[in-house]
């Protein structure tokens, strides 16, 4: 990653290159499982490259994307991601939702988001047996996409509030194509994140939980910068509840779709929250994937995928 190029934008705005810092590295500490908990502990997130195998990660890749370019959403070869800028998804899918869940249970996929590779690292993550849920936040970013700045605490604590979302590139996620960054030391943004405790984003609709349509002007006020990296295959973000995060623009050159999924992973003896567990999961509203960004055609304007 070059900060000093001076082309990362969010939301449509510059963003200054002294407001990028580039994430470091500790895959390192997988060797130590105690020190990368003690550094979970005190910065909220763990860079960690190369740790899953880069032949599944791209097997998912192609997999999904054959699935988009069968609805005509990306050109051929499939495999190149590039958007067509057109979709006939809702003519040839029934159901959004059934459709998105089709894709998102594609062995290929699953043996990545909840196969033994991730599934050993998260298990040194927590120090103790851990589990992945079965409702994924699959996302296919097309050109000029984004996702606004917030934190996953109100989403995903119902049932405990030990939970790490693990956000992976699926193949590569260069800058220019958007990939997710978090806001350096956003823990400590106490006066967000009193108001956050206690809060239910299914339960309580008189609160919302993204913190600002406007990142760059959110960071300059907090005097902040905002880290990332050049994604590869095989890498992975892992980062608690109370990080704040959000996606730069992806500006492809070549129209390419940025492609990611977040899965959440927590001890397997903590109580599971049954909206996101089992073999039909109704997700954080009830909607199944019907209601995730993911399920609308990839040609439908939306500014958070």
């Amino acid at each position: 990653m070059n900060p000093e190029t001076g082309d990362c934008r969010a939301f449509g705005s510059t963003v200054p290159p002294e407001m990028v810092g580039e994430l470091p590295d500790v895959s390192a500490l997988l060797a130590t499982p105690e020190r990368l908990r003690e550094r979970l502990a005190t910065h909220g997130h763990a860079f960690l490259k190369g740790v899953l195998d880069e032949d599944e990660v791209m097997a998912a890749r192609h997999a999904v994307f054959e699935r988009l370019h069968e609805v005509g959403e990306l050109r051929a070869p499939s495999r190149e991601g590039i958007a067509t800028g057109t979709s006939r998804r809702r003519e040839l899918a029934s159901d959004l939702g059934e459709f998105w869940k089709s894709v998102v249970d594609l062995p290929a996929l699953r043996q990545v988001t909840n196969g033994p590779g991730l599934g050993r690292v998260m298990e040194a993550v927590w120090g103790e047996p851990a589990c992945g849920m079965d409702y994924l936040f699959l996302r296919a970013g097309a050109p000029g996409s984004a996702t606004g700045l917030h934190y996953d605490f109100p989403f995903f604590t119902r049932t405990t509030p030990r939970m790490y979302t693990v956000w992976i590139p699926i193949g590569p996620v260069p800058v220019v194509e958007g990939p997710l960054m978090v806001v350096e030391g956003s823990r400590g943004f106490d006066d967000i994140l009193e108001h956050l405790r206690g809060f239910d984003i299914a339960l309580d609709d008189t609160r919302k939980a993204e913190v600002s349509h406007d990142p760059v002007a959110f960071a300059l006020e907090r005097g902040c910068r905002f880290l990332t990296a050049d994604f590869e295959a095989g890498d992975i973000l892992v980062f608690d509840m109370f990080t704040l995060h959000g996606s730069l623009d992806n500006q492809s050159p070549a129209g390419r779709v940025r492609l990611s999924c977040d899965v959440r992973y927590q001890p397997a003896s903590d109580p599971l929250d049954p909206r996101y567990f089992g073999p039909d999961p109704g997700g954080t509203f009830g909607g199944g994937y019907g209601e995730l960004n993911g399920a609308k055609p990839l040609d439908e304007p939306w500014h958070r995928r």
